[in-house]
């Protein structure tokens, strides 16, 4: 087997430390977010690099004063699945401090997690920290007992064993994560990509995503769920791809109509038909595309204009503001006012 060592986290992170001081000096007066990423032996190199490539290019972009830290249980240097040893990387008390937790992956046969990482899960959850399980992550954290009566998603293939070993939970196939406020899980490999960004969304704003998601040439946002990786790949869409010109249509009418019945007919389709392609399509069904879409353009107004709550409602489609709030309630466990609020000191 081929073996690098890595000494330091600098080297395996990226060229974080390579920011001019200009670009440190402006993030100072920005909040520090410290994430602290768990590594065993036998975990993936693409694995263990999607949170810190999401994470530490908030600092590279110079958005928000983020770091991370990579630790082992015992602060050992760890053998990953390709076979190099990563070491330099820190002990279990790098967690201490950590604004977030990351268990990026675990073993591939799903084995429990020992009694000491679970009490650090407790222990961390306890004090206020974000737990974040990606892809088979979620078995640590459940294991933990932090996922009790919660919905939770994590690689498709792994759906029965977690149902099997914890019937306290209800395991959802039809996202590709969940954000459960103070503990997040995703679905299998590079939706860890898209966990990662919902989490710089959800502290940064769309706009601080989208520049991220620019930078490392990746969606900011992907829909539906792992259903339709389960039985098929998604389609290739051309221009004769009826759905995919559906979709173009109706971002540029969100305040409009767009019922099933709107879109199908627009689509030259029989209903039935067009919630049909569409689901096996985008992996969600058309009303729920709708409403996400909805969300995501009612986030960036907020965080950008000063539309009143009735105007951004009407703008968007919900009908009426208390349509719109509860919706919105519904979805990121908080009000409009307060997330405009939270987001105009970062204007």
């Amino acid at each position: 087997m081929a073996e690098i060592v890595i000494r330091d986290r600098a080297a395996f992170g990226g060229i974080a430390a390579s920011m001019d001081r200009e670009g440190q000096r402006n993030m100072s007066e920005k909040s520090a977010v410290k994430i602290a990423i768990f590594a065993f032996d036998g975990i993936t190199m693409f694995h263990l690099s999607v949170p810190q490539m999401v994470f530490d290019e908030v600092a590279r972009l110079g958005l928000a004063d983020w770091e991370t830290a990579v630790f082992s249980g015992d602060g050992s240097p760890v053998r990953t699945a390709e076979g190099y040893e990563i070491s330099g990387i820190a002990g279990p008390q790098t967690a201490s401090d950590a604004d977030i937790v990351v268990i990026p992956s675990w073993h591939r046969d799903g084995r429990p997690a020992g009694a000491e990482l679970r009490q650090l899960l407790v222990s961390e959850h306890a004090r206020g920290t974000t737990v974040a399980g990606l892809c088979l992550g979620t078995f640590p954290i459940a294991d933990a007992g932090l996922l009790t009566g919660r919905r939770v998603v994590t690689h498709w293939r792994a759906f029965e064993l977690l149902a099997e070993r914890h019937a306290d939970l209800c395991v959802d196939e039809s996202v590709l994560y969940i954000d459960d406020d103070d503990v997040f899980t995703s679905a299998g490999t590079a939706s860890g990509l898209d966990a990662c960004l919902h989490l710089v969304r959800a502290r940064l704003g769309a706009a601080a995503a989208n520049q991220v998601a620019r930078n490392l040439v990746i969606a900011p946002h992907r829909d539906g769920g792992q259903a339709q990786y389960i039985q098929r790949p998604l389609p290739t869409r051309t221009e004769d791809d009826p759905i995919a010109k559906i979709l173009a249509w109706a971002l540029n009418r969100l305040g409009e109509d767009l019922s099933v019945e709107r879109l199908a007919r627009e689509a030259h389709m029989i209903s039935r038909s067009f919630v049909r392609l569409f689901k096996s399509s985008t992996g969600t069904t058309p009303a729920a595309w709708v409403r996400y879409r909805r969300l995501d353009e009612a986030r960036r107004l907020l965080e950008s204009t000063d539309r009143s709550i009735d105007r951004i409602a009407a703008d968007c489609g919900f009908g009426s503001a208390t349509t719109f709030r509860q919706n919105f309630a519904e979805a990121f466990r908080t009000t409009p006012t307060d997330y405009r609020r939270q987001f105009a000191a970062k204007r």
